[in-house]
């Protein structure tokens, strides 16, 4: 008894840096080692694609990332229940993204996002798409990576940025080891872990903290003002955040299309509602008056062992979401853009990834923004998989995708006109920008076809 309360005393960073050294070598020992290219870069390991359980498990699991649940947490803070389903409304991405993938995969016969590209629009579109979705990826290292830093020391400290470094080169190890396959593997334990860490940390909110149901379900108010501009925005962005998303897409062609299409349905509905439970988190700390990272406060305010299960969370998502980015990036590389075709060359791209998307991080990159603007500069993308079936002229996606761009320049630089943005309070312009963005992306996309007739 006195050892486990001399053990209980000690500091919480000395428990969190073993969490972070144990859980990331322990994955890297179970997880599969990848012995061909399409185990490697397919996840067809032993000759099975991956079933209905698996990919639901690895889709949620992978967006569920240290960044989203880090973001819901704080928009519970911000504007209470209300402030957790706004950031669920990007969860519609999964229904959106499957049944358009479903419909080009069994009516239009194409095996991936970029064959579909190059066969309608051309190699010049496949360039510029690939750019976008490189910067995608390229933002999802440092913003997760940063998430995980806060936990082991305040921003721009040392144990902040020794913590990144580390836990990035211990998940580059296993993705290094087994590609898609690792990175499927692991998610599904991952899942398993988070799901389990989620109830836990609910049970002492509601037990100990003693919130009811009913204020967390009353909590913040159904404005503009206070959550709806961003739950607007985020379900406008669904139409064509997932596609600039390659840890989305390239799980859409792995399975049969069955089997993808119900996956992608449940990821939508599961990874939504994980996301209003842990913005619950928010609204506790809202309650209790509490200000900064919303998650850190009440991990802190619960004891170490809250604090840890918290901390470990964050490991999870992250690392499941940094596994997956480099799979993508490497896939990206090798298969798609066909710089390289063996294992060698897609774990080379992994590691320059790795290298450069930690750089932002001593740049001090804002965590929302890579969520908020990414989605923005995008919204081209929407008439080019909404409308993937209307036959048009190449230059329809330039105009689109180009289009898209600008608005996410004017989002960047604050140059918006404020008399188009028609509603008032935070995301008022993220919203408004995307209203008429997607609005005028829409009529570039169909006027090379009307000039045509």
């Amino acid at each position: 008894m006195t050892l486990f309360i001399e053990v209980y005393k000690i500091e919480p960073i000395y428990w969190q840096w073993w969490l972070l050294l144990f859980s990331s070598i322990a994955l890297f020992i179970i997880s599969p080692r990848a012995r061909n290219a399409r185990e490697f870069f397919k996840a067809t390991f032993k000759n099975k694609a991956p079933n209905t359980g698996m990919l639901t498990g690895s889709l949620i699991i992978s967006w569920i990332f240290a960044k989203s649940i880090t973001n819901a947490a704080n928009l519970g803070l911000e504007f209470g229940i209300v402030g957790g389903l706004a950031y669920a409304g990007y969860y519609l991405s999964f229904a959106i993204a499957g049944i358009v993938i479903y419909a080009m995969r069994v009516k239009g016969g194409f095996k991936s996002i970029h064959q579909f590209l190059v066969s309608k629009f051309g190699r010049g579109a496949v360039a510029l798409f690939s750019i976008l979705i490189s910067i995608r990826l390229f933002n999802e290292v440092w913003s997760n990576t940063m998430v995980i830093g806060t936990y082991f020391g305040d921003q721009g400290s040392s144990g902040f940025y020794w913590a990144i470094i580390v836990f990035t080169i211990l998940t580059l190890a296993y993705a290094l080891k087994g590609g898609l396959s690792s990175s499927i593997f692991t998610d599904v334990i991952q899942m398993g872990f988070f799901a389990v860490l989620l109830c836990i940390i609910l049970w002492n909110i509601f037990s100990i903290g003693e919130i009811s149901i009913k204020e967390v379900a009353t909590s913040g108010s159904w404005t503009m003002a206070t959550g709806l501009n961003l739950l607007f925005a985020a379900v406008i962005q669904s139409f064509s955040y997932p596609f600039h998303d390659p840890v989305l897409t390239d799980r859409g062609f792995i399975s049969s299309p069955k089997t993808t299409l119900k996956s992608f349905l449940l990821a939508s509905v599961f990874g939504g509602i994980c996301i209003v439970l842990f913005s619950i988190i928010g609204v506790y700390a809202q309650k209790e008056g509490m200000q900064g990272q919303a998650a850190v406060e009440v991990g802190k305010a619960f004891g170490v062992i809250i604090l840890l299960v918290i901390n470990f969370i964050m490991i999870t998502s992250a690392a499941s979401t940094l596994d997956s980015t480099f799979s993508s990036f490497s896939k990206l590389i090798t298969i798609d853009l066909k710089f390289g075709r063996s294992i060698k060359f897609g774990r080379i791209a992994m590691v320059v990834l790795a290298i450069a998307g930690t750089i932002p991080v001593f740049l001090d990159a804002e965590i929302l923004s890579a969520t908020t603007i990414s989605g923005t500069m995008v919204i081209g993308l929407t008439p080019v998989f909404m409308f993937w079936k209307i036959k048009v002229p190449q230059s329809s996606f330039y105009l689109s995708v180009v289009g898209g761009l600008v608005f996410g320049f004017l989002l960047v630089f604050n140059i918006f006109p404020k008399a188009l943005i028609l509603t008032e309070g935070p995301y008022a312009d993220l919203l408004w920008i995307n209203v008429w963005g997607i609005i005028t992306c829409i009529i570039l996309y169909l006027l090379p076809k009307w000039i045509q007739k």
